[in-house]
């Protein structure tokens, strides 16, 4: 790859070739069949998705935000960044003056829905005694049955309030889900927070993953290939690594997909928010050529280039191409390691004609 890159860069060289093939085309020469001045280049092989690095952060595999489940007016921040807490710790704490008046509040109306549920009950037993010894409609009987009912649904109702009530009030004291370190704290005392909004996150203990943004010529291969990491704080300590999750779509910004990666083996070398480096090694041992894709001509029957023989005879010589790039073509086959090929000007040459081949490497 890199000699095809620096084949491209001594394009310029084309111009100093023609000025040499014009001094041998001058003098009278032009009857012996001057050779042609052509820049040339060695093929060589290599491995077709090479080795990869890419630098990688340590996360947790679970980092949640905890909020609030009611809005209110932060009394207390009980917990810093980097501080580690079991599940049930309390981490932060509501004004919870309102919260109790909405609770007593409800345990007044389910006081007043049990009287109302009495009065209408015992209406209702009134009434049934009247009824049964015929001094009063079975409609007046009708009236209190309903009324019953509905003085219950108030007492139910009364009783949801209550425990509504009770659940609002424990919510204004945070508490940690699960053991975890604290990675982020997004609230100060007295700051006025919705429901909902990110007070606290918390990176649960277990196990750590690779998190690595892929270019997205490797987003297709992330999973195929062996992947291995290393820590900048340890390079000598290798970890085998495994691809987990692969983002469905890349970055808006920065056009790469992000990858989760298990480490193997992790131990307690590995820590949250540590940096490393993340290496992918494809499975696939098979080698290529990269070649400028000036190097190419085609007549209709496939790509070819022109390989300079002993002699500087020029022959057309076929090649198999895997895939062509922005500025070179993957050859498979057709041209063997070690040979040179005409890098600029294919399409002016012939077959058999005699050349006098310029190194690129060399200008």
């Amino acid at each position: 790859m890199k000699n095809s890159r620096s084949l491209l860069r001594s394009a310029s060289a084309l111009c100093v070739l023609l000025l040499l093939s014009a001094c041998d085309n001058s003098g009278g020469r032009q009857a012996e069949g001057p050779a042609r001045v052509v820049l040339v280049a060695p093929v060589h092989y290599a491995p077709r998705a090479p080795t990869r690095q890419f630098v990688a952060a340590i996360r947790p595999r679970v980092e949640t935000d905890q909020s609030f489940r009611v809005a209110g007016k932060v009394v207390r921040r009980l917990v810093e960044n980097g501080q580690a807490v079991k599940a049930g710790d309390l981490l932060a704490v509501l004004d919870e003056a309102d919260l109790r008046l909405q609770k007593e509040q409800a345990e007044a109306e389910l006081s007043a829905a049990r009287m109302a549920l009495e009065q209408a009950a015992a209406d209702e037993r009134r009434a049934q005694t009247l009824r049964k010894d015929g001094w009063t409609a079975q409609a007046a009987l009708d009236r209190q049955k309903a009324q019953a009912e509905e003085a219950r649904g108030r007492q139910q109702r009364a009783l949801r309030a209550v425990e509504l009530a009770k659940n609002a009030l424990d919510y204004a004291s945070l508490r940690a889900d699960s053991d975890g370190v604290v990675t982020a704290t997004f609230i100060e005392p007295g700051q006025v927070v919705a429901a909902g909004q990110a007070a606290v996150r918390v990176a649960r203990s277990g196990a750590l993953e690779a998190i690595v943004a892929l270019p997205e010529a490797f987003a297709s291969v992330a999973g195929a290939g062996e992947a291995s990491l290393f820590l900048w704080s340890d390079p000598g300590k290798i970890y085998r690594a495994s691809l987990r999750e692969l983002g469905a779509s890349a970055d808006a910004a920065t056009r790469t997909f992000s990858a989760r990666y298990s480490i193997v083996g992790a131990d307690e070398k590995v820590g949250l928010g540590m940096s490393a480096t993340l290496t992918l090694a494809s499975k696939d041992q098979g080698v290529a050529a990269a070649l400028p894709l000036a190097a190419l001509f085609d007549q209709g029957s496939g790509p070819s280039v022109w390989k300079v023989e002993e002699g500087g005879k020029l022959a057309l010589v076929p090649v198999s191409v895997l895939r062509y790039e922005a500025k070179t073509a993957l050859v498979s086959s057709g041209v063997a390691e070690g040979d040179r090929i005409v890098v600029l000007g294919a399409h002016k040459l012939d077959p058999g004609q005699r050349v006098r081949p310029v190194d690129a490497e060399t200008l």
